[in-house]
């Protein structure tokens, strides 16, 4: 969207995509989706939405970011539909709600649409490209150095300005599934938090990593709840056959509870003794269960070919459910880049949309999509503005020399070199290790406190001292590498994160054992870190909460 929308204002604006994998069906839309999860359907307005944001936040965001996604949802998913995209519609042809906020569609091929739009609107893309580090100059971010996940060649891209829209950071921690199905999870396995790393190592601000996000999900396959709930009205169960969130949570709204309270709850019936938890599908009609399979083909055709190959049948049995292992991101939750409400970074030249970008929950796919433009208008505008000036190649040799170094070192490793040697599948099981069992992971179902949190300091920077080692026997193996040392990185920072809010206003989202309330009095209020590169220092600080609606 952000290059499609920067070539529709400047045609003769050389823009270009740099993704590692292929546009066309890479990230966290590759299998498509079922539905249009932030609409503003009748009734609803952009302060309507961002009360609900609010809410489902436990009444930590940033409004004004909020609100100025609100107001600009339901152009953009016309953009899109007029881009191809097919929306369903009701009988007088209005588009067809699911629940308060969603609007249903046939979205399989929802990222060879948008991948279309980019080559019409005349972007260069760059495929199988992994970023490894920013270029800075002059106190602005001029450009991006990536290497080809093919042949391990280095490429340096120079730019006037730089739009960071890649998505967060999964494989953190151990995930639900293991060995062979390791990659089972709910978040694309393939975002690996190479754009909050870029950041970090330039030194821009970011914000709320900590506000992670644990899905709410089937059990095995992993696959959204969402259809279940909002579009079947499956609610859930437990072992008991009692509907626990209405029983037990109404006062935080039951079923409608703030998103982190319906995931810390089944939680809960499991610790408490009353688990297995089930969404109860049972006494849906034959037609009933043919549609909502057809919902799932649209965007996880998995759990379909799941009942069928375990003969399961949706009306006779409830389908269990559990929550996922955390994730970083700022799509469903707010962590990322600290930025204002034209999606500018701290740093001059930078810029993040998306799931990178932080401050603003609840956007999903059509929120992004709104980053993505106010991000290339603004990039824009400001190039034009200021007629800033390309960076001299010339001058970057020293900074260039560097990052090559760094991007290439477990390259040029191999087995006859001295010393020992780490694969990167042997560092990320490591990482997902410390991670789980010290920084709130499934295995202390989500819990966390300041000793555990300060030995998983410990051990992430003795990690990263042995992360000189890595060996990459081939470029993909590169990648990899590449992938590990741009998640350590991520989790050294949301663990400060962690340590610093002495709070749970985010139940299994952020559950400190030793701070198990919620004290708005102390903790109304953002925290944020920077990252010193060259010493490996951290600064945190806070941002004051400003409410608008």
């Amino acid at each position: 969207m952000a290059a499609a929308t920067a070539k529709e204002i400047a045609p003769d604006l050389a823009v270009t995509v740099i993704e590692k994998a292929h546009i066309d069906r890479s990230g966290c839309l590759a299998a498509g989706m079922n539905a249009i999860n932030a609409y503003l359907n009748p009734g609803e307005t952009p302060e309507s939405f961002t009360q609900f944001v609010r809410n489902d936040a436990c009444g930590l965001i940033r409004e004004d970011l909020v609100l100025s996604i609100a107001g600009r949802l339901n152009e953009m998913v016309a953009k899109v539909e007029s881009w191809g995209l097919p929306v369903v519609k009701d009988a007088d042809g209005s588009y067809k709600r699911r629940g308060r906020w969603n609007v249903e569609i046939f979205g399989e091929s929802l990222k060879p649409i948008l991948a279309e739009a980019v080559r019409k609107a005349g972007a260069t893309v760059f495929n199988r490209m992994a970023v490894a580090d920013l270029i800075c100059h002059e106190g602005r971010v001029a450009g991006a150095i990536a290497f080809s996940v093919r042949d391990a060649s280095l490429h340096v891209f120079l730019a006037k300005a730089v739009i960071v829209c890649t998505g967060g950071a999964s494989g953190l921690y151990r995930p639900n599934n293991q060995g062979s199905a390791h990659h089972k999870i709910w978040y694309s396995p393939f975002n690996t938090g190479a754009g909050y790393a870029i950041g970090l190592r330039a030194g821009a601000e970011m914000t709320s990593l900590e506000m992670r996000f644990i899905a709410l999900r089937t059990r095995d396959v992993i696959a959204p709840t969402g259809t279940l709930a909002l579009g079947f009205g499956a609610p859930q169960v437990n072992a008991l056959g009692v509907e626990f969130m209405k029983e037990n949570y109404a006062q935080v709204g039951g079923e409608r509870a703030p998103t982190p309270w319906r995931v810390y709850a089944p939680t809960r019936e499991y610790a408490e003794g009353r688990g297995p938890c089930f969404l109860d599908t049972r006494g849906l009609s034959p037609e009933r269960v043919r549609a909502l399979k057809e919902a799932y083909l649209s965007m996880y055709p998995g759990i379909v070919l799941y009942w069928a190959a375990n003969d399961l049948d949706p009306a006779h049995e409830p389908i269990e459910i559990c929550g996922t292992e955390p994730y970083v991101m700022g799509g469903h939750c707010q962590a990322g880049y600290w930025i204002d409400e034209q999606r500018r970074t701290t740093l001059p030249g930078l810029y993040a949309a998306g799931d990178v970008s932080g401050g603003a929950p609840y956007k999903f796919v059509s929120g992004c999509w709104v980053e993505g433009a106010i991000a290339a208008e603004t990039a824009v505008a400001d190039i034009m503005d200021v007629r800033t000036m390309m960076a001299d190649i010339g001058t970057l040799g020293d900074g260039i020399e560097a990052s090559r170094a760094r991007i290439l070192a477990p390259y040029r490793r191999d087995s006859q070199t001295p010393g020992p040697v780490v694969l990167p599948q042997e560092a990320e099981e490591r990482l997902q290790k410390i991670m789980d069992e010290y920084a709130g992971g499934l295995s202390s179902a989500y819990q966390t406190n300041k000793a555990m949190l300060t030995m998983a300091e410990q051990k992430l920077d003795a990690l990263e001292k042995q992360l000189t080692y890595l060996m990459a026997r081939s470029p993909h193996d590169l990648m990899q590498a590449h992938e590990v040392i741009d998640r350590l990185l991520v989790a050294q920072a949301l663990v400060k994160h962690m340590l610093t809010r002495e709070e749970t206003r985010w139940p299994a989202f952020h559950s400190r054992s030793d701070f198990p309330e919620r004290n708005d009095a102390d903790w109304l209020n953002f925290v944020n870190t920077r990252y010193n590169k060259e010493r490996g220092a951290w600064h945190i600080s806070r941002r004051p909460y400003t409410k608008m609606v």
